[in-house]
C-alpha cells in the first residue's frame, strides 16, 4: 500500500451482522460504510478519534475487524479475506496510530471457562482464548435464576420487519439491534457460576475493610458478583436521566410478586427481590384500568410487545392490583420548564389521589398511551364491570370493553371483537350445576382456536346477551336447545308417572287376591325361617318336620338322647369362665 494513498476501500463487508453487504472506506478522518445492491439502507460514518482499540479474528463470513470506541461501544466489520490482513494492519497504524491485535478464538467446544468483563463486551474465555463475546449493548436484562445461576436476556428488534438498525446497522448506533440480523435469534443464555469471588474496593475514607489486611478485598458469592457487575456494565439497573416518580412495593398478580416502579422519561423500571426489568414505553401496546368486582380493588393491566420474560415463561401482560381507598401524595421530580413544555396538559406537578389513579395518569402522561376502561354498555347483574368465571382451573374476571374482551389475572387473555367468529353459550354439568352456571365459548376467525369461559353465574346471561347484541357479535344459544330437551324429558317422565299410577290402581282393584298371595308368602316365609332355625339346631342332622310345632314336639320327646343333654352344660360352663 502506498503511504500517499488517503483512502482505502473494501467491498463485500458486513457491518454489525447486517443482512446486506456494503463497501467500507478508511481514511484519516475515520471510516464510512455504504450498503450495496440497492437495499435502501442508510450510510454509516464514524470519526477516527473515537477508535481506542482494534482486533482481527475469524468471523461469520470470513475475517472480522472489531473496533472498540471511547464511549464503550463497538462496531464489527465482517467479510475480509485472509490475504488482506497486512493491508488492514497498515491502515490502522498509519491512519489511526493503532496496532491491529490478532485474536484467535477457542475452538475446543468446551462449555466451561472464565468470564471476563471488558470495556464494551463480556468475553467467555477458554484457556485464555475467547470462545464468544457478548456486547453489553445486546443485553436487555439479567436475573439470578438460582443460587449459582445467572440468566442473561438479549435484546430483540423493535419490529417484526426490522433487522438491525435500519436493516443494516447494529449495536454501534442503537442498543439491542444486532440480534435482528436473522430469523432465528438467541434470546437467553445461562451461566452456572459456583463458589465465591473477590471484589477489590476501598472505603471512601481510604480505610481497609478486609479482615486479612489486604486492600479492600471482600469475598462475595460468585454468581451475585457476576450479576451485579453485568447490571452495572450493561446499564440495566440505571436508566439515563432522572427518576420522575417512584411507587414502592406495588402488588403484581402477573407476574406474581411485589415490584417497585421507577418512572423515567422514555422507560419504566420494575425492581423486585429476584428480577429487575427495564421496559421502554414504546413496548406498551395496551393500558387498561379495570375495577375489580369486589368493590375493594382496582386492576391496572399493561399489554407488552415484546412480552416480559422470566426464564422460559413469557408475560404479555402486567397485572397490578391496588386498593381503591389507598391514597398517595406525590410530587414529580421534574423541572418546571419540562413540565410546562413537553408535558403541558399531560402531567401535574403534584398528585393527591388514590394510588391507582395516580399511577394511571403518570403512565398516560409519560407514555402517551390511551387508558382503556370497561364499556358503559355492559353492567353485570350485581352492577359491576366484570363477570366472575374461569379458564380451565384458573378463576378470574371477564371484562367487556368497547372493542374487546379481557380476562385477568391469569392467564391474562385479550380477545378483540374483530377476531371473533361466533360466541356459543352452553350449559354443561349435572342438573344442579346446569341451572346455576353456564359457559361461553369464543371461537376465533380463520381457525385461530377458541377460548372457553366456564362457571359463569346464570344471572349474568341476560346482561351478556344484551351486550353481545349491542356490539353486533354473532352468538349461538345452545341453552335454549337444552331447555327444549329438558322440557321434552320432563313431559316424558310425566307420561311414565301417569302410566305407573294406572298400574297401581289396577292392582288395587284385585280385591282379596293380593291378600291370598300375602298369606301364601307368610307360610313360605315361616317355612324358610324354620329351615334356618333347624340348621342351627343342635339336632340338625336328624330329619326335620314341616312345622315349628312338630319341631318343638320332637325336641321335647328326645329325652333318650344323652350326649346332647350332657354336652350343653359343659359349653355353658366354659362360656361362664
Amino acid at each position: 500500500m502506498s503511504e500517499r494513498k488517503t483512502v482505502e476501500e473494501f467491498n463485500g463487508i458486513y457491518l454489525d451482522l447486517s443482512k446486506q453487504p456494503g463497501k467500507v472506506k478508511f481514511a484519516e478522518a475515520g471510516l464510512a460504510w455504504r450498503p450495496t445492491g440497492g437495499g435502501g439502507g442508510e450510510n454509516f460514518a464514524l470519526d477516527g478519534q473515537q477508535f481506542t482499540q482494534c482486533q482481527w479474528s475469524r468471523g461469520a463470513r470470513g475475517h472480522e475487524v472489531k473496533i472498540l470506541l471511547r464511549d464503550s461501544g463497538l462496531i464489527q466489520l465482517d467479510g475480509f479475506e485472509a490475504e488482506e490482513f497486512e493491508r488492514v494492519v497498515k491502515i490502522f497504524r498509519l491512519f489511526y496510530g493503532l496496532s491491529l491485535e490478532h485474536k484467535d478464538h477457542a475452538l475446543k467446544g468446551w462449555n466451561w471457562g472464565k468470564g471476563e468483563f471488558g470495556k464494551a463486551e463480556l468475553a467467555f474465555n477458554v484457556q485464555n482464548r475467547p470462545a464468544f463475546e457478548i456486547p453489553y449493548s445486546e443485553v436487555s436484562n439479567t436475573n439470578l435464576a438460582g443460587k449459582n445461576e445467572v440468566a442473561v436476556e438479549f435484546s430483540l428488534p423493535a419490529g417484526g420487519n426490522e433487522t438491525g438498525t435500519n436493516d443494516h446497522m447494529g449495536g454501534a448506533r442503537t442498543k439491542g439491534r444486532k440480534s435482528g440480523a436473522g430469523k432465528d435469534q438467541l434470546v437467553e443464555m445461562r451461566f452456572y457460576i459456583p463458589g465465591t469471588a473477590t471484589k477489590k474496593e476501598n472505603d471512601e475514607d481510604g480505610e481497609d475493610k478486609s479482615m486479612d489486611g489486604s486492600e479492600g478485598e471482600e469475598q462475595h458469592n460468585a454468581a451475585n458478583l457476576f450479576y451485579e457487575t453485568l447490571m452495572e456494565k450493561a446499564e440495566i439497573g440505571e436508566v439515563a436521566g432522572d427518576t420522575f416518580a417512584t411507587f414502592l412495593e406495588v402488588l403484581h398478580l402477573t407476574p406474581r410478586g411485589r415490584f417497585g416502579i421507577d418512572m423515567y422519561e422514555a422507560s419504566f423500571r420494575l425492581r423486585g427481590k429476584t428480577y429487575d426489568y427495564k421496559i421502554p414505553y414504546d413496548n406498551i401496546k395496551k393500558f387498561m384500568l379495570l375495577p375489580k368486582p369486589d368493590d375493594l380493588h382496582t386492576l391496572i393491566t399493561i399489554g407488552l410487545d415484546p412480552p416480559l420474560r422470566q426464564g422460559q415463561t413469557r408475560y404479555p401482560f402486567l397485572v397490578m392490583q391496588f386498593k381503591r381507598e389507598e391514597e398517595v401524595t406525590i410530587e414529580l421530580n421534574m423541572t418546571k420548564e419540562l413540565l410546562e413544555g413537553k408535558y403541558k396538559g399531560k402531567l401535574n406537578a403534584r398528585y393527591e389521589q388514590p394510588q391507582h389513579t395516580v399511577v394511571a395518569q403518570v403512565f398516560r402522561g409519560l407514555s402517551g398511551k390511551k387508558i382503556v376502561q370497561p364499556s358503559k354498555d355492559f353492567v353485570s347483574h350485581h352492577q359491576q364491570s366484570g363477570v366472575k368465571c374461569s379458564i380451565k382451573a384458573n378463576e378470574g374476571h371477564l371484562y367487556c370493553l368497547d372493542k374487546s374482551f379481557m380476562f385477568v389475572p391469569k392467564p391474562a387473555t385479550y380477545i378483540p371483537f374483530d377476531n371473533i367468529s361466533v360466541i356459543v353459550m352452553s350449559r354443561v354439568g349435572g342438573a344442579v350445576s346446569a341451572s346455576r352456571t353456564f359457559d361461553i365459548t369464543v371461537t376465533m376467525k380463520n381457525g385461530a382456536g377458541e377460548t372457553l369461559f366456564s362457571n359463569i353465574n346464570r344471572e349474568e346471561q341476560k346482561p351478556l346477551e344484551d351486550f353481545f347484541q349491542a356490539k353486533g357479535l354473532r352468538t349461538k344459544n345452545e341453552m335454549m336447545d337444552d331447555s327444549s330437551a329438558l322440557i321434552a324429558a320432563a313431559l316424558k317422565d310425566a307420561d311414565m308417572a301417569s302410566s305407573d299410577e294406572e298400574v297401581v290402581a289396577a292392582r288395587a282393584d284385585r280385591g282379596s287376591a293380593d291378600e291370598d298371595e300375602e298369606s301364601v308368602d307368610e307360610d313360605f316365609k315361616t317355612d324358610s325361617e324354620s329351615d334356618v332355625a333347624e340348621e342351627y339346631d343342635s339336632a340338625h342332622e336328624s330329619s326335620g318336620s314341616g312345622s315349628d310345632a312338630e319341631m318343638a314336639d320332637g325336641d321335647a320327646g328326645r329325652d333318650s338322647d344323652p350326649p346332647e343333654v350332657a354336652e350343653r352344660p359343659k359349653k355353658k360352663a366354659k362360656t361362664s369362665k
